[in-house]
């Protein structure tokens, strides 16, 4: 069974900085590409970044461009963001998933970018 478990979020002024973690268990997680996704209330899920298995490729997306990192840790099983230069746009509920289209998604962590 695919678990994934985020952490990391908080609240935070805008400007500041967050780094999500993931902790990534039941499926082979140095095999598989890893996404972000986001979701700010009252909107449909919004994708962030992904990452192909062995830590190489990375897109992103325009709006988190330059501000965002993704990366992993295979050694750990653990996918992160580091987010940097947080905007009130970027307040959401920030989930990981497996593979480039987000199959399978954790629980979430809330990000809150608020003066």
């Amino acid at each position: 069974e695919v678990q994934l478990v985020e952490s990391g979020g908080g609240l935070v002024q805008p400007g500041g900085s967050l780094r999500l973690s993931c902790a990534a268990s039941g499926f082979t997680f140095g095999s598989s590409a890893m996404s972000w996704v986001r979701q700010a209330p009252g909107k449909g899920p919004e994708w962030v970044s992904s990452i192909n298995s062995d830590d190489v490729s990375t897109h992103y997306a325009d709006s988190v461009m330059g501000r965002f990192t993704i990366s992993r840790d295979n050694a750990k099983n653990t996918l992160y963001l580091p987010m940097n230069g947080l905007k009130n746009e970027d307040s959401a509920v920030y989930y990981c998933a497996t593979g480039w289209g987000a199959e399978s998604w954790g629980q979430g962590t809330q990000v809150a970018v608020s003066s």
